[in-house]
């Protein structure tokens, strides 16, 4: 082996020995993985022992994490789904942009920049760490969550905003060039072609590929298609000017609906996890510890004032779309930095002429020392509210368990159905993600184990790959329908039991394939109805004869809406209190197609001197 592989073996080593003494170290002292990265990539970098000398050329590789964390965040988001956001991407995203924008280049100006310099600062500051924000939810497990939701969007649109960032650059830079304005919308254009391009791509191609892949049973290849499929959608936005971590996040969504996609996801995830660690050690090699001695003042003020104001930005702006305190203050602290795409930004400003070498310099140590700072922040707010905070003392996390039936979500509902399970002495094992709820339940004599039931590692830990029967108890639509599709995919071997949420979602259910589902409050309802008549004097065999006739036109309402023909068909079966005649008529199931016509009409001609003697 020659001198330069075993000097470049050694970095590897180096990089993987770094991260595995760093970030277990540092998640043992609380301070969490992004932080221990960070001050391992700072410690082996060219500012450190010295081992990396160009820790720019490691950060360009390890933007792939970052790729690949947001095509795994697009598996999650059915169209749909992204559709039902765009009030958070396009309105908060943009209510939120733009109050920051104008503080933040106000706060510039007060440390003496130039309005021009101003403005790019506080836009690359804008723009949040994609990867740190989202590191740090995964690692609460608040990525599905709602107010998870709404950081999602606001990052998705961020990395929107990097390409007319990108573009008002190249306009402010001091010489024009007349052709530049033809090769703008020439940009534009190529870069529209990309994203129509990879729609196609995916719309069509991708779901018969993984078919085809999938019947041939070589696990390497769909391992080899996965990565195929990210990194060509991250090259061709790359190609098209934009941004690559949009591409990948596109095709995940593309691939969202696929029935490959947990397999997709099994097989991205190992790469995904050390990419990541990789750019956070990165972007902790690239802080400058010479540019922050020289210039440590500046830098020491400039990095908080640009957090904080952020920070209230963030929260006034949250607080105004109707979050409440406590979720507009998390967001706050948690996307008070800046983000990786200030890098791009600040090095095309820099070559524009924009601004000049030792401003970049300045501020991309901000930026880093925001990102660094960030985990510390959360830390140090999560101390804060402590009070308001729910321990996991004395609950026990979902791992390693088995049982014949699975039972999620020990609600309501999911404490009278356990009742006849326990009642025969079934193997019944329960998850929940309500601690305090855990811990009630625990007084009287429940044995409920912590776990997110939408999760499919947390289905496996909770024995559902050995479960003979699988009981949806969770009073969440969503949640429900996202278990089921689990469920139905990764465990066929389970009975599959659902609480509905309402008639429409009996039939989704019905049509995903459920063995059982139950509309949460139709029993409960006709009993309630039955009790009505026996306290206005029915007599009791009357009452239980009314129930078992609204239970069967109910039923046959049901199977006519199962045929097709919606929540109105069999709407005649109800008992109204309308007048008769204003009642609905049932619409027949497909409408005609033609007007009718007489099939005989030598019959009908016959008929009718009958029919006028009548």
């Amino acid at each position: 082996m020659s001198a330069e592989s075993s000097t470049e073996l050694v970095k590897v080593v180096a990089l993987l020995g770094a991260a595995v003494v760093a970030v277990p170290l540092f998640r043992r002292l609380g301070l969490g993985s992004v932080l221990g990265y960070f001050v391992a990539g700072l410690a082996i970098g060219p500012f450190g022992f010295g081992w990396f000398a160009e820790p720019q050329a490691i950060l360009h590789v390890a933007e792939l994490g970052v790729v690949m964390f947001l095509f795994v965040i697009g598996l999650e988001m059915r169209p749909s789904h992204l559709w039902s956001l765009r009030n958070e991407i396009f309105g908060l995203g943009t209510a939120q942009i733009f109050t920051c924008a104008v503080v933040l280049t106000g706060v510039a100006m007060l440390f003496g920049y130039r309005p021009q310099v101003a403005f790019i600062a506080a836009a690359g500051f804008v723009l949040t760490s994609t990867a740190v924000v989202m590191q740090l939810l995964a690692e609460r497990g608040d990525v599905a969550l709602p107010s998870g939701q709404k950081i999602v969007s606001i990052l998705l649109f961020e990395d929107l905003l990097i390409v007319p960032l990108l573009a008002l650059v190249a306009w402010m830079a001091p010489v024009h060039i007349g052709a530049q304005e033809g090769s703008r919308w020439v940009s534009i254009a190529i870069g529209a072609g990309a994203i129509v391009g990879l729609v196609m791509v995916g719309r069509y191609l991708l779901n018969p590929l993984f078919r085809i892949l999938a019947e041939s049973k070589a696990r390497e290849v769909m391992t080899a298609a996965a990565l195929l499929v990210v990194l060509g959608a991250a090259l061709l936005m790359q190609l098209g000017g934009l941004s690559m971590a949009m591409g990948a996040f596109l095709a995940g969504v593309l691939l969202s609906e696929s029935t490959f996609r947990h397999q997709i996801e099994a097989d991205i995830e190992p790469f995904r996890g050390i990419l990541l660690g990789l750019f956070f050690l990165s972007v902790g090699m690239a802080l400058d510890l010479s540019v922050v001695a020289a210039n440590w003042k500046v830098i020491a003020l400039l990095v908080p004032a640009m957090m904080l104001a952020k920070a209230l930005c963030i929260y006034g702006v949250a607080r105004v779309m109707g979050s409440d305190h406590r979720q507009a203050l998390d967001r706050g602290v948690l996307m008070a930095q800046g983000g990786e795409f200030a890098f791009v930004l600040f090095a095309a400003a820099a070559t524009a002429g924009v601004i000049d070498a030792k401003v970049n310099a300045n501020l991309t140590a901000v930026v880093v020392l925001s990102m660094a700072l960030t985990p510390l922040c959360m830390l140090v707010y999560r101390r804060l509210v402590k009070e308001g905070l729910v321990s996991m003392d004395d609950v026990e996390a979902a791992d390693g368990l088995s049982g014949s039936v699975l039972v999620i979500g020990f609600g309501r509902f999911g404490q009278v159905s356990s009742q006849s399970l326990l009642a025969r002495d079934v193997d019944v094992t329960i998850i929940d993600n309500d601690i305090a709820m855990i811990r009630s339940a625990a007084d009287f004599g429940f044995k409920i184990y912590y776990g997110d039931g939408t999760r499919l590692d947390v289905l496996r830990a909770s024995g559902a790959e050995t479960a003979r029967a699988i009981a949806v108890c969770v009073n969440d639509r969503a949640a429900a329908d996202r278990i089921v599709e689990l469920v139905a995919h990764e465990f066929p071997q389970a009975k599959l039991l659902v609480r509905s949420y309402d008639r429409a979602h009996s039939l989704s259910l019905i049509h995903a394939g459920v063995d059982f589902q139950i509309r949460e409050t139709f029993e409960s309802a006709v009993e309630f109805g039955r009790a009505a008549l026996l306290q206005l004097g029915a007599e009791e065999d009357e009452a239980d004869l009314v129930a078992r006739e609204i239970r069967r036109r109910d039923a046959e309402r049901f199977e006519l809406e199962m045929a097709g023909g919606g929540l109105k068909a069999g709407v005649g079966l109800l008992y109204g209190n309308a007048p008769v005649e204003a009642k609905p008529t049932p619409t027949p199931f497909t409408p005609p197609r033609r007007e009718s016509r007489t099939l005989n009409p030598d019959a009908l001609a016959g008929a009718a001197p009958d029919t006028e003697a009548q």
